[in-house]
């Protein structure tokens, strides 16, 4: 999911998109446990586009963009 896709959602539909990224993240795990996670690089996709909806729904609630580290 790309960036700008994410700051067009409206906050519910943050909200219903992070639920659902959280199971399919809870899924993976399951999946890797038992051995049958065929595709590795999509965990590395669900963290991902996790932190970038956790990001946008900050700046939505603050007003303010969020501050890189240094």
């Amino acid at each position: 999911m790309k960036a700008e896709d994410v700051r067009a959602l409206s906050p519910d539909q943050l909200a219903d998109e992070l639920l659902k990224l959280k199971k399919e993240q809870f899924n993976l795990r399951f999946q890797k446990a038992t051995g049958q996670l065929e595709n590795t690089a999509r965990s590395k996709q669900i963290r991902r586009d996790i932190a970038r909806i956790k990001t946008v729904q900050t700046v939505k609630r603050t007003g303010s963009p969020v501050q890189k580290a240094k």
